[in-house]
């Protein structure tokens, strides 16, 4: 009889160990770039450089910002998809568990080196005065018929104006 007494306080015992020591979840962002080293804001905060892993709570969509010097600056909005396992009902099954969960969320940008870096200076002199020169070139071809003509209106409440002599002349 006392074995089984002692058996059954031992199995209650574990049983309410393992109810009240859920399981562990833990949500992170990762970012990466192509090249790495570029400066994040996730919602306007800003969380590192490149590449990065950071906590979050809510999934959804989120404002993020990235900037190197040298390479093209990127304002977008990335998402966090909601797994299986935290979609509601099935979440608080996953949280009972005794089991740890991590999970991630990947983001991965390749950066554009800016116009000016990508070429050498006398390159980019070169298309900006051909621009420059095709953009001419359309202004000259415009008829002058298709320039908007000045238009001149008298304002109904102004005095009247009084010719005006020349006394010399």
């Amino acid at each position: 009889m006392r074995s089984r007494t002692s058996s059954r306080i031992l199995s209650l015992t574990l049983l309410a160990a393992a109810a009240t020591s859920g399981g562990c979840l833990k949500r992170t962002i990762s970012v990466t770039t192509e090249p790495p080293g570029a400066l994040v804001w996730i919602n306007d905060v800003e969380v590192g450089r490149t590449p990065l892993e950071t906590d979050f709570t809510f999934y959804g969509k989120y404002d993020v910002r990235i900037r190197r010097e040298g390479y093209e600056p990127i304002i977008t909005s990335a998402k966090a998809k909601t797994p299986v396992q935290e979609l509601p009902g099935v979440d608080l099954l996953a949280e009972a568990a005794p089991v740890r969960m991590h999970n991630i969320v990947r983001w991965h940008w390749n950066l554009v080196p800016l116009a000016e870096q990508s070429q050498s200076k006398e390159q980019a002199e070169k298309d900006l005065l051909d621009r420059a020169g095709a953009l001419r070139s359309q202004v000259a071809a415009k008829p002058a018929a298709e320039a908007p003509k000045a238009e001149t209106k008298s304002d109904p409440a102004a005095p009247a104006s009084e010719p005006t002599s020349n006394p010399k002349g």
